[in-house]
């Protein structure tokens, strides 16, 4: 028989450390308490007796008197009370830390300590509590990416497999019509996969960024040449306001992205016959970018969503990210972004984006 056979059934040494993990260290934490109490009693006793020699309540050399040892007694009781009491208020919250830390390293959500004890234990349990609770959003947020990842694969997946399906199956000719749909599914892929990435590397702090001195201005007027076409076959107006000459210290590369991202939603959300208009200003320490359209506008409701992961309009086309990627983008540069509408079609949407500027 293996090793297996014969240990089938039996718990693993590590899950048995864990289960056992909270009553030993509870254990511990009593052994020591008392430890301690009885450390003190003995020398709150030893000082007292001490003291009532030197003081000459007791000859040195002869018996104790009944006073003297009352009070001894008295002396030891209390310190022993009082011993108990103090370190009791630690223990307890430190024993219930203990415990939750077991738990919460077996994977436990929803793990929470009572905050209680003297001030640098509540401090312990509070920073504790919100460990614990970032940790769960954590495990929710990879949760849901994970979801919407797989749900926003499954389609380009889908009209790749139907496709190549019907031409070996003979249905559709394999000609280059047809596979050029498959070649264009490929690309909705592969861009839903780098705009992944870039989401990903944003919020772990990871994505790399080459700085230098960009020229907004000129920065905008590539933008809108570069979306010029798009904007003219969907019936919109695309137009840089004019300013002043501004300087700022970004990447150039990474900016550029965050204003097209709001330049092609802005797009995609005007009807023909409206406009969209970027400009920059400066405030004081900040520049401040815009991307005004005369489009549908948003809920005022919705504003704070619409940088949500894959937070679209069913019609709304795009893989859901170009705002979250703006965001997230804009924060590693330091700055904000917010959304201003009121909801009424044709009044639009106005995104604001404050990067500090160069010094």
């Amino acid at each position: 028989m293996s090793d297996g056979g014969e240990r089938r059934g039996l718990p693993d040494r590590a899950s048995w450390e864990r289960r056992r993990g909270p009553r030993h260290a509870t254990g511990f934490v009593g052994c020591l308490l008392l430890a301690l109490v009885l450390f003190v009693g003995l020398v709150t006793a030893l000082a007292t007796w001490v003291a009532a020699t030197v003081l000459g309540v007791v000859a040195p050399g002869s018996g104790a008197s009944a006073p003297t040892a009352l009070a001894v007694v008295l002396v030891l009781v209390v310190s022993i009370a009082a011993g108990t009491r103090i370190f009791g208020r630690a223990v307890g919250p430190l024993a219930s830390i203990a415990d939750a830390t077991e738990r919460l390293a077996d994977g436990e959500p929803g793990v929470r300590v009572p905050v209680g004890g003297p001030r640098p234990v509540r401090r312990l349990g509070a920073s504790f509590n919100a460990m614990a609770e970032r940790l769960d959003r954590s495990r929710s947020d990879r949760q849901s990416l994970l979801a919407d990842v797989t749900h926003e694969l499954r389609t380009p997946l889908a009209v790749i497999g139907g496709s190549v399906e019907a031409m070996l199956d003979g249905v559709h000719p394999r000609d280059d019509a047809h596979l050029a749909g498959v070649l264009a599914e490929t690309a909705v892929m592969s861009r839903l996969l780098d705009d992944l990435r870039t989401v990903s590397l944003a919020e772990a702090g990871a994505l790399p960024l080459y700085r230098e001195e960009v020229d907004v201005p000129r920065l905008l007027a590539d933008v809108a040449a570069g979306h010029e076409a798009a904007a003219r076959e969907a019936g919109v107006s695309l137009d840089v306001a004019p300013g002043p000459a501004i300087r700022l210290d970004a990447d150039p590369v990474r900016l550029r992205e965050v204003v097209a991202n709001l330049v092609v939603n802005a797009i995609r959300h005007t009807p023909s016959g409206g406009s969209v208009r970027v400009g920059a200003r400066v405030d004081g320490a900040w520049v401040e970018v815009t991307v005004a359209d005369t489009g549908e506008g948003i809920r005022p409701a919705d504003l704070e969503r619409v940088f949500d992961r894959f937070e679209r309009r069913a019609d709304g086309g795009g893989s859901g990210l170009g705002l979250t990627i703006a965001r997230d983008l804009v924060a590693a540069h330091g700055g904000t972004i917010r959304a201003e509408s009121d909801g009424v079609a044709g009044h639009g949407t106005t995104f604001r984006v404050r990067i500090p500027r160069l010094d």
